[in-house]
């Protein structure tokens, strides 16, 4: 198992709880069925939920935050590469750029609050796609989303009045890649 605490990007070693251990038990045997991504996304949603918010799942390590930019935990990236679970934790006004993934991921808010906007491509009438948003989204603490792509642009930030720490579980090795991004996306004046 490998365990992390950094910037987006980077990672270093850090320990794992009991709760954390039992989590990680449960999402592998979720990922090892070999289901289609949005439905692998979807069990492990089930799976992370009830963890959500427990005083007892992340190390004080694995809570701290950066101010310049959010920070990522890397809390463990299974040895076969089949799935990783980082924490983010964002301080008010802290987010990430327009981008999409490169696998399924599940995110959980376990403490505070996120928002979300949602995005698609549109043909354009010159040939070239257009972001266009589609949906704002409240993540209060212990909900659940997933997603795979295609159909997963998005953007997040820490909308909230105090730090906001959520879980992502991702369907590869966030250790080896270095992020969970596959690509960034410029914003087009009116998004």
């Amino acid at each position: 198992m490998t365990s992390a605490t950094t910037a987006p990007g980077a990672f270093t070693a850090a320990r794992t709880t009991d709760r954390l251990e039992a989590l990680l038990a449960g999402l592998r045997e979720d990922v090892e069925r070999g289901l289609p991504p949005d439905l692998t996304a979807h069990l492990v949603g089930e799976r992370l939920a009830p963890h959500l918010g427990a005083p007892d799942l992340l190390t004080d390590e694995q809570q701290q935050s950066d101010p310049t930019q959010y920070r990522q935990h890397l809390l463990h990236a299974e040895h076969d590469g089949s799935f990783s679970v980082v924490a983010l934790v964002w301080l008010p006004g802290q987010g990430t750029s327009v981008h999409d993934h490169v696998s399924w991921c599940t995110t959980g808010v376990h403490q505070g609050q996120e928002r979300e906007r949602r995005y698609r491509l549109l043909p354009a009438a010159d040939g070239a796609a257009r972001l266009v948003a589609t949906t704002d989204v409240l993540d209060k603490q212990g909900e659940v989303c997933g997603f795979a792509p295609p159909g997963d642009i998005h953007r997040v930030w820490n909308a909230g009045p105090s730090t906001a720490i959520s879980l992502h579980v991702y369907g590869a090795d966030i250790s080896r890649l270095g992020s969970s991004v596959r690509r960034v996306y410029q914003l087009p004046a009116d998004c």
